[in-house]
């Protein structure tokens, strides 16, 4: 049986909706690899070929989520923050990134232009998130993971609270991600973001 998502969480309507391919079942626990010291240098070779492709039009690339936090379990998938001139352009930097592999997956007008970009080829999965220049959510993003990288206490609470939920079922890996919400807020209350 799935776990319910926490109240507030996006619905299965919520989910349809922002996805441009059609999202995913997962029904299933959710795979979590332990820290992994290999992590950035795989997200180093994966940002070198976005930059590449992209050029001037990469306003910053950053690794975010947990492959990006020295001694956080993590899915295996490496997550990177893209900020470019605007996201709704998508004529500007999508058709450069399907060129070597990335697929369109999710569009968020709604939600700061917030886009995402998924690879499945190469050596690790790739969820790319593109945000606009100047995003508050960028501060959130950034200062959640510098925070879990110097404060041990909050990452070991953030690992338990993952580990925790990974061991549930879930209908969309979204469901997960919204489950997590409670903890990420709190962590990011006290960073003082």
């Amino acid at each position: 049986m799935n776990d319910l998502p926490p109240e507030g969480a996006q619905s299965d309507e919520d989910i349809a909706r922002a996805h441009v391919t059609t999202p995913a079942l997962h029904n299933a626990t959710i795979r979590l690899d332990d820290p992994d010291p290999a992590w950035p240098a795989r997200y180093a070779r994966t940002a070198a070929a976005i930059r590449a492709a992209l050029g001037d039009t990469v306003l910053l690339l950053e690794h975010v989520g947990s492959t990006s936090v020295p001694g956080l379990p993590a899915k295996p998938i490496l997550d990177l923050l893209l900020i470019v001139a605007d996201p709704a352009d998508e004529a500007a930097y999508v058709p450069p990134l399907e060129s070597i592999g990335y697929v369109l997956t999710i569009r968020e007008p709604d939600w700061f232009e917030h886009r995402v970009l998924k690879l499945h080829e190469g050596e690790m999965p790739v969820n790319l998130h593109v945000l606009p220049d100047d995003c508050p959510e960028t501060r959130r993003m950034l200062g959640f993971r510098d925070w879990l990288r110097e404060h041990d206490d909050d990452r070991d609470l953030y690992a338990r609270t993952k580990r925790d939920l990974a061991r549930r079922t879930w209908k969309y890996v979204q469901n997960y991600a919204d489950a997590k919400s409670e903890v990420v807020e709190a962590i990011i209350a006290r960073a003082g973001l």
